[in-house]
């Protein structure tokens, strides 16, 4: 009789545990990172008799997690792929949004900008002509700053944003080896604390989000948690700490992470964090948002030092030289850095120095230069990776990409690095220069005039001075192009004069310098036409006087229209000026809708993934509603076989005792 009240004995515990763990499973079902618990039973070993094993019930072995370690780790690298794809793609719209299209975006500003000058050219003495093209030049100049300031903006947020993240990466690591610590302590009671087991995934789940790890576990029932490939975050009860830092060359637009244990720091390389959304903000600002103040900054000095340039090749209303329509670009120690961390510091006394050579080729690029040498070695491209070897000693300055530059003579040390940032602050403080209708330079120092026997069908397309004053004005001598026949011409500003013939097709450019002639006559004039032998084109300063035959100088519009033709120059990547602003949002919106697809492809990986997760760990309420009916069922019997049990003890006492 024992017997059988001892095994419904164990039918009852074992039952009643199985229907609380279902309870348990129930209650937990909208907990995040619980996994669905099992009652693991055993049938307990029978006990032999002459009629064979008679059975002696069941036992609970243990209280098991529903889980796969495989769909876990799935789901988990999944889900920081996503967080950071996602963290980048939101950014890179935010970055786009600060370049809208229309007709109070910077590109119509530009575009405006240069139609006014039309209206100047038109009516040169017209003073409310000149002051809406100056109005235009300003408006121009406060749109590139607001640009500026927003991307100014994105970048503080992001740098806090960054800093906010760390924190909360460093409190899921201290609770991670908390955790850790709990579970080594349990360990030692022979069963699995599911739990504590269930809370520590949950939070390297959490901490996924943030930045992407791997795990080793421990003997002892911990896991250390490693980021960056190989650094250590969390190792058995104890948590390293991440902090942000400057790059090697100390630069304020870009942000590293150090990790500090045992009061070793370590400098993490970006390209090895993998996903998570503080990588995904790194990758954004250290890349992403230095690509878009390049565009810009690109954008705005080209611009500014083209029309600067040209202004400064006119004549205002009072015949003085042009000066400044925008604020001039001063390059200094901003956009030539050396490094600054102790173990990278240059050992060589060079010092590097930076000038503009031909805008129509600059790339929106950060260029890092690397000397092997005293006075040679590679300058790095860093937008596309693209090297170029330089050697100072051979050729100084040394150009690239539009860009001079100047080594002081110095002998660097071999190693010695040097980050040149020619863009980045170029639209920050841009203005007007100035605001007085008079200055404004449209009138041409040069201008020419067909000789009046000519017989050809001869015609200036253009006339355009290289430097202001030109010699034909300082020194009072003009120049004249004398044809010799359809297809040649002499002139008589070579020393001897007319001693050479030139070759001549219509439309081509012909240079105030040639090799044979005075360096003295510096402008650009293109004809077209077919001359007669004796035809002849004369070029002379618009203050000649004694040349001019009368031209007025304040009536001229020979500047205005050279600074209209800009428009067309082919400028940004072969693209026209107008065009910049343009090809500049193409190039940020081709990047955002790259990041908008790996997003929405990630983020349908990491759903599926999790879902296999939670097929296998999350509760289904249905399911433990059918088991809770099943082991009701099974709890009662065992109850009623005790009942039944006692009854019959009952009886046999009774018939004992009489």
């Amino acid at each position: 009789m024992s017997g059988l009240l001892n095994v419904a004995s164990r039918a009852l515990v074992a039952n009643q545990t199985v229907l609380q763990t279902t309870g348990n499973n129930i209650a937990n079902v909208n907990t995040p990172g619980y996994s669905r618990q099992s009652a693991v039973l055993q049938t307990v070993a029978g006990q032999f008799s002459g009629s064979g094993y008679i059975g002696k019930g069941v036992d609970v072995v243990t209280i098991q997690r529903n889980y796969s370690e495989f769909l876990v780790r799935q789901s988990t690298l999944a889900g920081a792929t996503s967080a950071g794809d996602t963290a980048r793609a939101d950014k890179l719209r935010q970055l786009e949004g600060i370049f809208p299209g229309g007709a109070s975006a910077l590109g119509a500003s530009v575009s405006d900008m240069l139609n006014a000058f039309s209206d100047v050219a038109n009516a040169p003495t017209d003073l409310t002509a000149r002051t809406v093209a100056l109005t235009r030049v300003g408006e121009t100049a406060s749109r590139m700053r607001s640009a500026s300031q927003s991307l100014d903006d994105l970048q503080t947020g992001v740098t806090q944003e960054i800093t906010q993240k760390i924190d909360a990466i460093n409190s899921l690591a201290k609770s991670i080896a908390d955790v850790n610590d709990r579970i080594a302590k349990a360990q030692g009671t022979g069963q699995t604390p599911n739990d504590l087991m269930d809370q520590r995934e949950q939070l390297v789940r959490e901490l996924n989000q943030y930045i992407q790890t791997s795990s080793i576990a421990a003997t002892d029932g911990t896991v250390g948690i490693f980021i960056g490939g190989s650094q250590a975050l969390v190792l058995g009860n104890s948590a390293a700490e991440l902090a942000v830092s400057s790059d090697d060359f100390n630069d304020p637009l870009k942000t590293k992470l150090v990790i500090t244990r045992t009061g070793q720091s370590v400098t993490m390389d970006e390209s090895r964090l993998g996903g998570g959304e503080v990588p995904g903000l790194l990758r954004f600002q250290n890349n992403d948002l230095v690509e878009g103040r390049n565009l810009l900054g690109r954008l705005t000095l080209a611009i500014s030092t083209s029309m600067n340039d040209q202004h400064r090749l006119g004549l205002d209303l009072d015949g003085n030289v042009g000066g400044d329509l925008f604020t001039p670009t001063v390059f200094g120690s901003g956009n030539v850095m050396v490094p600054s961390a102790p173990a990278t510091v240059n050992t060589g006394g060079a010092a590097l120095s930076l000038g503009i050579s031909d805008v129509t080729q600059f790339a929106a690029s950060d260029y890092e230069v690397l000397f092997s040498t005293a006075s040679s070695g590679s300058i790095t491209r860093r937008s596309d990776n693209t090297s170029t070897a330089f050697d100072f000693g051979t050729t100084n300055p040394v150009i690239i990409d539009g860009l001079s530059l100047t080594w002081d003579g110095v002998a660097a040390g071999a190693g010695d690095r040097f980050l040149i940032k020619p863009f980045s602050t170029s639209a920050s403080n841009i203005a007007a220069e100035f605001s007085t209708p008079r200055a404004l330079a449209v009138a041409s120092p040069v201008v020419g005039k067909m000789g009046t026997s000519n017989t050809g069908s001869l015609q200036l397309a253009s006339l355009r001075a290289r430097t202001n004053p030109p010699a034909v004005e300082t020194t009072n001598t003009p120049v004249v192009l004398t044809f010799t026949g359809p297809n040649s011409f002499t002139r008589d500003d070579e020393i001897p004069p007319n001693t050479t013939t030139f070759a001549y097709t219509s439309g081509q450019t012909i240079e105030g310098t040639t090799p044979a002639s005075s360096p003295l006559s510096e402008w650009s004039l293109v004809l077209q036409g077919s001359p007669k032998a004796g035809d002849t084109f004369t070029v002379f300063g618009i203050k000649d006087a004694a040349n001019n035959n009368g031209i007025n100088l304040t009536l001229n519009s020979g500047n205005a229209a050279a600074m209209i033709n800009l428009r067309d120059t082919a400028m940004f990547d072969g693209s026209a000026l107008t065009d910049g602003y343009a090809s500049m949002i193409s190039q940020i919106g081709i990047r955002t809708q790259s990041a908008n697809y790996s997003a929405s492809v990630s983020s349908s990986i990491a759903a599926n993934l999790e879902e296999d997760r939670t097929g296998v760990s999350g509760v289904n309420l249905d399911e433990e509603a059918a088991k809770l009916l099943q082991f009701q069922q099974a709890y009662q019997a065992s109850a009623k076989v005790i009942q039944i049990a006692q009854s019959i003890f009952d009886t046999l006492i009774q018939t004992l005792s009489r």
